[in-house]
């Protein structure tokens, strides 16, 4: 075998395992350690880097959000948490309930290590709500063998619309691993979808040697699981598959639908974390109930360079039916790029993305994003920009709001020739290598352009989200980039040229772009959200009344700025 054709894969899938903290890794000389001083103050840390619209509790580490649901007026989220210091480890299942999926109250942890199923762990998993609006969660508990089990927990009064006491039956664990399952790779049940048959059903994600497999379970009473004989889906070379989710979307129309909907007109989506990469991939398509099996479409790779929700800092997603507002939302865990000692020393570690609500796009190919509308009662000073043409090399400041926390909303429109654009290299697969190739300091022809978020003044440190157009035969490819190499000038960050494809017709000659930038966090939606991006990055020279916002331009051909509106945002009261 010539290893030299595989070295740059074995290289890149090294720098993965280093500059990615995976969610069970335990640091354990970190655990349960007070916050120490470094070279930045605790309180610099908190007020810069800290969130200020985005869901964090007020310190320690988070991981996967779980069980999301709306419940008696109420939407619920639960999380991994560990109470005792800001790196995984400890972990229970926090509980935060909100009336707008903004504003946010903590309650007690919903469920912990107390058990035999679940002594060594509490692990991620769904809410199913059962009829007689009876909600019921299941998750992922680690046995005394370590053995990875699937158990259920009910309220203990569901008259209670905060569901703050849940109860662990003793008749646990309901899934038990048989000896054709890998029992250390069996984890993170999804929301349980109820067929014409009677039957309740499930996936659990796991693995046989590389194979990503969603074992498929069935019950009649929702205690008593039988595995059926063949997966709903299974994958070669992907690995481990955590934190599936599987659920209908309309063909039409942004509606969503519950997970048990069995109507006509609908397509379906399978989403897969892969453990190995800490990235996730989704496809669309048919779910034949009668022989439960799910049969992607051939419209995008099933595999690790399929498509994604999130080209960047965004894992163990997990979505809902929203049935107050007839919506599917979706929630993503942004880990630190930061390292686990600059954690421990702010005390905290872990944020939820802001909740997006998702549907297909028409053309029944991928699916489309964007933040839910509450988001936008928290926003306050506002700046309008409107027909500014951006010649080459130009950039303008943004001013007149909070740069380090904004909501930033920008259409452009695109020269009415696009000849001059650069041609495209069909070699060019992953759209990451060709962010890292290009960046913004390769003049192309039309583009790179879009906005300088989270800079200093002297553009020392900037997070820059933006476009390049290129030419193929068949039509032009779009390049989404969110660029963190420049974000910050202090070494030992993860900072990565996070890059999409974006799948977008330029008749009209115009190409939108949305960044919600939090201090820490840059969430950016390309072309209505058919391509989103979230970047964490720490810059050294920004402060809390020191952040600068910047349109640019470095492309040969002019680009204008159609409209612009961004906004201050608002705190929220979040735990």
């Amino acid at each position: 075998m010539d290893m030299a054709k595989f070295l740059p894969v074995l290289l890149f899938l090294f720098s993965l395992c280093v500059a990615v903290q995976a969610s069970h890794k335990v640091y354990t000389e970190f655990q349960s350690l007070h916050s120490e001083k470094t070279s930045q103050s605790i309180e610099t840390l908190n007020l810069i880097q800290r969130t200020g619209y985005h869901f964090q509790p007020p310190k320690n580490w988070i991981n996967d959000p779980n069980g999301p649901m709306y419940y008696n007026g109420l939407y619920h989220l639960f999380y991994q948490y560990n109470p005792k210091g800001a790196v995984w480890g400890n972990i229970v299942w926090a509980h935060s309930v909100s009336k707008d999926l903004i504003n946010w109250e903590p309650l007690e942890p919903a469920i912990y290590p107390t058990d035999h199923f679940d002594i060594n762990g509490c692990w991620s998993g769904s809410a199913t709500i059962l009829p007689g609006n009876k909600p019921v969660i299941l998750y992922t508990g680690i046995d005394p063998e370590n053995r990875q089990v699937q158990n259920y927990a009910i309220p203990k009064n569901y008259s209670d619309p905060y569901l703050r006491e849940w109860v662990k039956p003793k008749d646990n664990p309901i899934v038990d691993p048989d000896r054709s399952v890998n029992a250390s790779a069996f984890r993170d049940p999804t929301t349980a979808w109820y067929g014409k048959d009677g039957l309740w059903r499930i996936v659990v994600g796991s693995k046989r040697n590389h194979r990503g497999i969603a074992y498929l379970y069935r019950s009649r009473d929702f205690v008593h699981w039988v595995k059926a004989k063949r997966p709903l889906h299974s994958k070669d070379k992907t690995g481990m598959w955590e934190c599936p989710d599987f659920f209908p979307v309309p063909l039409n129309g942004k509606n969503g639908v519950d997970t048990s909907f069995d109507g006509p007109d609908i397509k379906y989506v399978l989403k897969v974390s892969i453990d190995l990469t800490r990235y996730e991939y989704y496809t669309v398509g048919q779910y034949h109930q009668g022989i439960d099996r799910y049969v992607p479409d051939n419209t995008s790779v099933d595999g690790w360079s399929g498509l994604r929700y999130d080209y960047g800092n965004f894992y163990a997603s997990k979505t809902f039916f929203d049935v107050d507002k007839n919506r599917r939302i979706l929630w993503g865990w942004a880990n630190e790029s930061d390292t686990a000692k600059h954690d421990v020393a702010k005390g905290w570690a872990g944020i939820q993305t802001i909740p997006r609500e998702l549907w297909l796009d028409s053309s029944g190919k991928q699916l489309i994003q964007w933040p839910i509308e509450e988001l936008e009662t928290l926003r306050g000073d506002k700046i309008q920009i409107k027909n500014h043409k951006l010649k080459m090399g130009e950039q303008i400041e943004i001013k007149g709001i909070t740069a380090i926390q904004a909501d930033v909303d920008v259409t452009f429109l695109l020269p009415s020739s696009l000849d001059s654009a650069e041609q495209f290299d069909p070699r060019w697969v992953n759209a990451q290598d060709v962010c890292a190739l290009k960046g913004i300091k390769v003049e192309g022809g039309v583009g790179p352009f879009g906005l300088f978020t989270l800079a200093s003044e002297n553009l020392k440190e900037y997070t820059p989200v933006f476009f390049r157009i290129f030419k193929a035969p068949q039509k032009h490819v779009v390049l989404m980039c969110s660029d963190a190499r420049s974000s910050s000038v202090r070494s030992g960050l993860y900072k990565p040229s996070f890059a999409g494809f974006v799948d977008v017709d330029l008749t009209d000659r115009k190409l939108s772009l949305r960044s919600l930038i939090d201090h820490s966090v840059v969430e950016s939606f390309g072309a209505g959200g058919k391509t989103c991006i979230t970047s964490r990055v720490y810059p050294t020279f920004t402060s809390l009344n020191d952040a600068h916002l910047f349109a640019f331009n470095y492309g040969k051909e002019s680009i204008t700025i159609e409209s612009l509106n961004a906004w201050s945002m608002k705190r929220p009261q979040i735990n």
